[in-house]
């Protein structure tokens, strides 16, 4: 006789559900926001490289709104706005090397 095996699909499909990576609280309003200001600004990606110091003003501006709207510490307002600024500098990269 062949062994059987049992499996808790609810705990099997908790723990896939923990796995998963989690946005943080206001990021895509922070991606949006720099998306939508990045036209005003100095772009992300320059040459293929990355502009630091425009990825840096971008996300404290967007870090201020973001706080200002959550009211969340500045730490918490930065950590969501330097995410999402590094995403769009990533796509933005991406798109301009294809």
């Amino acid at each position: 006789m062949a062994a059987t095996r049992k499996i808790d699909w609810t705990a099997a499909m908790h723990e896939l559900r923990g796995s998963r990576t989690q946005r943080p609280a206001g990021f895509l309003a922070a991606r949006g926001l720099i998306a939508a200001t990045s036209a005003k600004r100095r772009p992300l990606v320059v040459a293929g490289t990355y502009d630091r110091a425009a990825i840096m003003s971008a996300a404290v501006a967007a870090a201020k709104v973001h706080q200002a709207r959550t009211g969340s510490t500045w730490s918490e307002a930065m950590s969501v706005a330097l995410k999402a600024t590094w995403a769009l500098a990533k796509a933005a990269r991406a798109s301009c090397a294809h």
